[in-house]
C-alpha cells in the first residue's frame, strides 16, 4: 500500500469579522489497535476509548481538542476525529469527509440542519437546539431561550472554538446573548475549567418566561442549574398533565416546577411542590404567580425522602405523584446504591399515592438502563404493598435526539404507573 503522508499546519478562520487561531486539522493519524474492529466506527460509533487505539508518546503528548486522522490497525483511513488524551473518550469522530475544515462554516452547516428540524417541531423558540454526537457536534450542548442562548461545550474542541460556536450561532439565529455554562460532571471527566462566560450581550438580570405545555417556567439561565430548565421532559410532562385535571398532584424534586405547573395549567385543583433548593421553589412560585394560579401551589422545602415519610407518617394521599430526581447513579460503581435509591424512591412514592391513583417515576441515569430501572420500581411498588399497572414509558422529547448508534445509552426514563 503506498503511503500516505498529510502535512497540515495551524490555520486561521474568520467568524463575524474576528481572526480565531485553531488547531491544525489532520496534524496526526490515530491507529486502532489489533482486533479493534474498524466496522464499528465505519459506522458510525461515535467514541473512541483510550483503550481502542495503540497508544505511544506521540498519541499521549497530542493537544486537547486537536484534530486527527483515525486509521485502521492497517493504516486505511476512517474519518477525521478530534481527540483528548486525558479522556476516557480519546477521539470523537467528527466527520466522514477526511478534506473537512473544521471552522465557522462548518460548524454553522451544522447548527442550521439542527435548528431546521426545531423549527419544524416547535412553534416557539424554546428548546435544545444541539443535542450533541446526535446533532453532528460532539460534547456540545446548546439550549434556546427565545432571544438568549446557553450553550455547554462538554468536548475539549467545542470548548476550545467556544467563541466560533457562539459567533455561528448568532449568525444563523435572531438571538441577543449567548451564555456559557461550563458546569457539569461531563466538563470534569474532560479535564475542562467550570469558568462561566457571557459571549455577546449582557446576561439576563431575571429568570427567563418560559412558555410550555401550557405552563410558565422560569429559567435562571446563569445561577440555576445546568442550562436553567430541563427541556428533555416535555412530552412526560404533557402526558402526566393530560391526567391531572381536578387532582391533587405531588411533584418531588420539582426543580422549576416541571410536571406540577403543566398539571395546573391543564386544571389540578391543588399541587405541592418538593424540592431542598428555597431558589427553585422561589421560581415555581414566580412561574405560578405569572400564570395566576398561586391559590393553586404549596412548596415544601426538604430532604425528598423525609418529606415523602412525613407525608405518609401524616396520612396525606395525593391522586398523582411525581418523582423526577437527579440522577443516583453517576458512575459504574454506583449502580447498586443507585438502584436501591430508585426502589426506595418507589416505595416511598406508593406510600403516597391514593388507591387508583397515578405514580411518575423518573430516572436520568444514562447507566441505569430502562430494565434496571423499571425492574428497580416495581420491587419499591411491591415493597410498599402496593399493586398496579404500567400505563406509559416515557423518554426525551423530541428536541432531544438519539445517536443511532448510541441508543443504548438513552438516559432519560419516565414510568407511568397506575396503582
Amino acid at each position: 500500500m503506498p503511503k500516505i503522508i498529510i502535512l497540515i499546519s495551524t490555520y486561521s478562520l474568520y467568524a463575524i469579522g474576528q481572526k480565531v487561531e485553531i488547531l491544525g486539522m489532520t496534524k496526526f493519524a490515530v491507529r486502532l489497535r489489533a482486533g479493534i474492529e474498524a466496522k464499528k466506527f465505519r459506522y458510525g460509533y461515535p467514541w473512541i476509548y483510550s483503550n481502542d487505539i495503540i497508544s505511544d508518546r506521540r498519541t499521549k503528548s497530542l493537544t486537547p481538542g486537536s484534530f486527527a486522522t483515525l486509521v485502521d490497525y492497517d493504516k486505511n483511513p476512517i474519518c477525521l476525529v478530534t481527540v483528548n488524551p486525558n479522556s476516557k473518550i480519546f477521539a470523537r469522530i467528527m466527520d466522514f469527509n477526511l478534506g473537512a475544515t473544521i471552522d465557522g462554516n462548518w460548524i454553522k452547516d451544522r447548527i442550521i440542519k439542527a435548528l431546521t428540524v426545531r423549527e419544524e417541531i416547535f412553534k416557539d423558540p424554546f428548546y435544545r437546539m444541539i443535542n450533541a454526537e446526535a446533532d453532528g457536534l460532539p460534547g456540545l450542548i446548546v439550549d434556546r431561550f427565545d432571544k438568549v442562548v446557553v450553550i455547554q461545550p462538554n468536548a475539549f474542541w467545542a470548548d476550545s472554538m467556544c467563541k466560533v460556536i457562539a459567533s455561528s450561532i448568532k449568525e444563523v439565529c435572531e438571538i441577543d446573548v449567548v451564555i456559557k455554562n461550563s458546569s457539569g460532571r461531563s466538563r470534569k471527566l474532560e479535564g475542562l475549567d467550570d469558568k462561566n462566560a457571557v459571549f455577546f450581550g449582557d446576561g439576563p438580570e431575571l429568570p427567563i418566561s418560559v412558555p410550555m405545555n401550557g405552563a410558565i417556567y422560569k429559567a435562571d439561565v446563569l445561577g440555576g442549574q445546568k442550562t436553567g430548565l430541563f427541556y428533555d421532559q416535555r412530552q412526560n410532562q404533557k402526558f402526566v398533565a393530560g391526567l391531572a385535571s381536578g387532582k391533587v398532584v405531588l411533584d418531588v424534586f420539582c426543580h422549576v416546577g416541571g410536571f406540577g405547573l403543566a398539571a395546573i395549567a391543564a386544571g389540578a385543583s391543588k399541587v405541592s411542590f418538593v424540592d431542598s433548593s428555597a431558589n427553585a421553589l422561589e421560581l415555581v412560585k414566580i412561574g405560578a404567580a405569572e400564570m395566576k394560579k398561586s391559590s393553586n401551589v404549596n412548596t415544601i422545602q426538604g430532604d425528598a425522602f423525609e418529606v415523602m415519610k412525613e407525608l405518609a407518617g401524616s396520612g396525606h394521599l395525593y391522586d398523582i405523584v411525581i418523582c423526577d430526581p437527579p440522577a443516583f447513579v453517576t458512575s459504574r460503581n454506583s449502580l447498586q446504591s443507585g438502584l436501591r435509591a430508585y426502589e426506595k424512591m418507589a416505595k416511598l412514592g406508593a406510600s403516597v399515592t391514593r388507591e387508583n391513583g397515578t405514580l411518575v417515576l423518573c430516572s436520568c441515569s444514562q447507566l441505569a438502563g430502562l430494565t434496571k430501572f423499571r425492574n428497580a420500581c416495581v420491587r419499591g411498588i411491591g415493597r410498599e404493598g402496593r399493586r398496579g399497572q404500567l400505563i406509559h414509558t416515557g423518554f426525551a422529547a423530541a428536541d432531544h435526539p438519539m445517536h443511532l448508534q448510541l441508543l443504548d445509552n438513552s438516559y432519560l426514563k419516565s414510568l407511568v404507573f397506575r396503582l
